[in-house]
């Protein structure tokens, strides 16, 4: 396999209308859906941990299990440290063999932000400039989990075009998150992203920064379509597929209340997983894509 950086691919993804696909992890069976649908569709893929998914997996746990498939698959996998909410966790991941890095200091103030990210990515950099970083700027509500309430978006929770530029340039990230009506998790109300921001904030960035969506999950295809026409490289996926695998799980469970084999238990689990994940990289248009 040819070896290429993430920065490369979603520069590719920009150019070419399609945006490479970003999975969460909680453990191996979550991890071995995705990399099974990424296979099938020889796609370049992004899996990725939060603080609470990286404690329970690990973190060295975490790079040796996505090394071990990256090896007998033969794709290009970017183990990202997914929303790292201080500058020591996103250090941490570089350090312990994460190949991408994401710090999310957006709920500090903005020059708090520009500083702590620009220590990460100088910090990444002076060790590897092949490594993609993510900086995070606008504020994402909810929970990476079904929602029973209406998630109220403000106007100023989203990102400013003026901003994102000062940002880009003051910290020397490659990737960069906003606020574009997206939340995190599936409410009861259904998003609306405001396309014209994406493309208002796609217009004054560098072309080697790469415009990342949070929140993937809920948004209507048409929707999603829209955003990468605007200009998003990259769509972040969690609470889909972890609703997908608990209500596979639940229904087994159910309906086998005698068993107690562990691979036979999780076998409805990792097929609907991968079910949902190869639904997600043919509306990104990432099939095909090595």
């Amino acid at each position: 396999m040819k070896s290429v950086s993430l920065s490369e691919i979603l520069l590719n993804a920009q150019k070419s209308n399609w945006a490479a696909g970003h999975f969460n992890i909680s453990n191996l069976e979550q991890l071995r859906a995705i990399m099974e649908a990424a296979k099938k569709f020889n796609a370049p893929i992004m899996i990725g941990l939060s603080e609470g998914e990286r404690k329970f997996v690990g973190l060295r746990q975490a790079v040796a299990l996505v090394k071990a498939f990256k090896e007998e698959y033969g794709l290009p996998v970017f183990l990202n440290p997914d929303h790292s909410h201080s500058v020591d966790s996103a250090k941490e991941a570089y350090d312990v063999g994460f190949n991408s890095i994401h710090i999310d200091l957006s709920k500090l103030p903005f020059n708090e932000n520009i500083e702590g990210t620009k220590e990460v990515a100088d910090y990444v950099k002076s060790k590897n400039p092949e490594i993609s970083v993510e900086g995070e700027l606008g504020y994402l509500r909810g929970e990476s989990r079904i929602q029973k309430e209406v998630i109220k978006i403000k106007p100023e929770d989203l990102t400013k075009p003026e901003e994102a530029a000062e940002f880009a340039e003051k910290t020397g990230i490659d990737r960069f998150a906003g606020a574009y009506g997206n939340s995190h998790g599936i409410s009861v109300d259904e998003p609306a992203l405001d396309i014209e921001r994406i493309k208002a904030v796609r217009y004054v960035l560098p072309e080697r920064v790469a415009m990342v969506l949070h929140g993937g999950s809920g948004i209507p295809d048409s929707q999603i379509k829209e955003a990468i026409k605007a200009g998003i490289s990259n769509i972040h996926v969690n609470t889909e597929i972890r609703t997908a695998y608990a209500e596979a799980l639940r229904k087994f469970l159910a309906d086998n209340p005698e068993e107690t084999t562990p691979y036979k238990i999780m076998a409805p689990a990792v097929e609907a997983v991968r079910i949902k994940v190869e639904e997600k990289l043919k509306l990104f248009n990432s099939v095909i894509r090595i």
